[in-house]
């Protein structure tokens, strides 16, 4: 029986691009593959969390510097110019610094040099109503010169001036002057800026046996490259019928 032009064509469409029964699944599973990929991505992201704070700068003369010590541990020299700044931030590469430069001769312009007192300039920035707790509004930025022993560490020229601090189980600094009345640190989501309790530090062994473990299981990046696989193999399935 012979084959007309019609047929002819049908068959070298089917060959090109394969037929119906094939093209749907192939599709339908294609579609599938990138909507969950976007999921999974759009989780990951929706994930990116940060914490609300109190992070502590030094002034290094004409800009702010992300502190390396804590207050309770650093201990300023004289005409040093400290600063803290209440923001939700997700670590010190991204942390907000304190809304005001550090001037040592502009805040302790009225605080004489003492005999055995050493000065310490603070710049107090309690941020922005975004970064606040819910129903708290942040307080006015302060400067203030603090002048306190010569031995006195950042916590304590911090207590000379901004009074009452409120400190966790672990020496975190989470309130000055009463602000924010609650929380210390805690997680805030990054979707929606709802917060959630902080969860305590890990200590090193914490940590190794979190990394030799499943860790929650696999990640973003994994889940796509498995699926990515997947379909590479069946579009050579595909292709080898698509050949006989």
């Amino acid at each position: 029986m012979s084959r007309t032009p019609e047929d002819s064509a049908a068959v070298s469409r089917s060959r090109t691009y394969g037929s119906p029964r094939l093209r749907a699944p192939f599709t339908a599973l294609l579609a599938a593959l990138v909507a969950a990929s976007a999921v999974l991505l759009g989780a990951g992201s929706a994930q990116a969390a940060g914490y609300r704070y109190w992070s502590f700068w030094e002034g290094n003369g004409k800009n702010w510097e992300y502190a390396t010590q804590g207050p309770s541990l650093l201990r300023p020299d004289d005409g040093t110019v400290q600063g803290f700044r209440f923001a939700v931030s997700e670590d010190s590469g991204d942390a907000d610094q304190p809304r005001r430069a550090p001037d040592f001769g502009a805040i302790c312009a009225d605080t004489p040099a003492k005999d055995g007192k050493k000065r310490v300039a603070l710049v107090i920035d309690p941020g922005t109503t975004t970064d606040a707790p819910d129903g708290e509004k942040p307080p006015a930025l302060r400067t203030a010169c603090a002048q306190v022993a010569p031995d006195a560490s950042s916590a304590e020229a911090l207590a000379a001036v901004a009074k009452p601090l409120r400190y966790d189980d672990s020496a975190m600094l989470c309130a000055i002057s009463g602000y924010p009345r609650t929380g210390c640190g805690e997680q805030v989501s990054g979707d929606s800026g709802s917060a959630k309790p902080s969860e305590p530090a890990k200590t090193t062994d914490d940590q190794d046996k979190g990394e030799e473990g499943d860790g929650g299981g696999p990640s973003v990046g994994l889940l796509v490259g498995i699926g990515a696989v997947l379909l590479l193999g069946i579009a050579a399935a595909v292709q080898a019928r698509r050949r006989r």
